[in-house]
């Protein structure tokens, strides 16, 4: 396979997130969904209003989101939309939360773990998706950026709770004590988001890919206790290849010389995050190799 192309700026500016996505040189057209956490209610990370609506406003996209598999201020349609409201994003686009009138099960092709995938409903209301990820640490994942945010990100609340099993339970009551082995819930991870890209690909509809690495936490956007962050931003990247982009990434945080990268890549490691890349090139996701075009 040939090397992806991943495109990089190091200013994180809402001019340079555009300027990110005009170099990817494809014109997604019809509605667009721009895939983002609103982030928990008390967490800090999660990309900001101001910086990311002047994408969405370019495309006219709508934000789309769906509910969390734990307990906490977004686990309901209707408070998930209060957070989405307090954290800014209304006053730039609609915000749909994609599994508030249902879910829909879409298949997992050579899946080890899964046999579908669980979506909300409205996915099928769009025409293509710009996943835009927030990269940073994760307590379960290891890190998180463009394959958390198709696979735990776009699942409904019980398809969160069917890829944290690995296929065990669609049950969000008990998930936390059908945890399978961690590595089996990192390759559900790529499988749930191959779905998602087999899905769009299937209907002719496309996928771009776009992580903002700032605020470096060891912790997640869904995290009410977010810590601080461990390493300076890192920048943009941009890829049509989400395995090249969040390899791109995961290279940047261990050839960074911030005196914090390790805590990162510590936290990375323990839970085998890395393990999700080479099995996403695996299953046919995309590619680790890639070209970085600074622009």
């Amino acid at each position: 396979m040939e090397k992806a192309k991943v495109y990089y700026v190091k200013e994180i500016t809402p001019e340079n997130l555009i300027k990110i996505y005009d170099a990817l040189g494809v014109e997604l057209e019809g509605k667009i969904g721009v895939k983002v956490s609103t982030g928990e209610d008390g967490s800090r990370g999660y990309l900001k209003a101001d910086l990311i609506g002047p994408l969405v406003k370019k495309l006219n996209g709508t934000i789309i989101e769906c509910n969390t598999a734990y307990d906490g201020a977004r686990n309901t349609a209707e408070d998930h939309m209060k957070v989405a409201r307090k954290h800014g994003f209304t006053s730039y686009a609609d915000v749909d939360i994609m599994d508030e009138e249902g879910e829909m099960k879409i298949p997992v092709n050579n899946g080890k773990h899964l046999k579908y995938d669980i979506v909300g409903t409205h996915l099928d209301r769009y025409d293509a998706m710009v996943n835009l990820a927030h990269g940073k640490g994760h307590a379960m994942g290891g890190f998180g950026a463009n394959l958390k945010n198709q696979s735990i990100g776009v699942a409904s609340r019980n398809g969160k709770a069917y890829i944290h099993t690995a296929g065990i339970t669609e049950e969000p009551d008990e998930l936390w004590n059908k945890l399978p082995k961690q590595e089996d819930f990192i390759e559900s991870m790529a499988e749930a988001a191959k779905a998602v890209s087999d899905y769009f690909e299937a209907n002719n509809k496309k996928i771009v890919y776009i992580t903002v690495m700032n605020f470096l936490s060891l912790d997640c956007d869904c995290d009410a206790h977010q810590k601080d962050p461990v390493m300076a931003d890192l920048g943009i990247i941009g890829s049509l290849d989400p395995v090249a982009n969040d390899q791109a990434f995961i290279d940047m945080i261990w050839a960074s010389k911030d005196e914090g990268a390790h805590l990162l890549q510590e936290r990375v490691d323990r839970q085998l995050g890395r393990n999700i890349l080479p099995y996403a090139e695996k299953i046919g996701l995309g590619t680790t190799k890639y070209e970085l075009i600074n622009i």
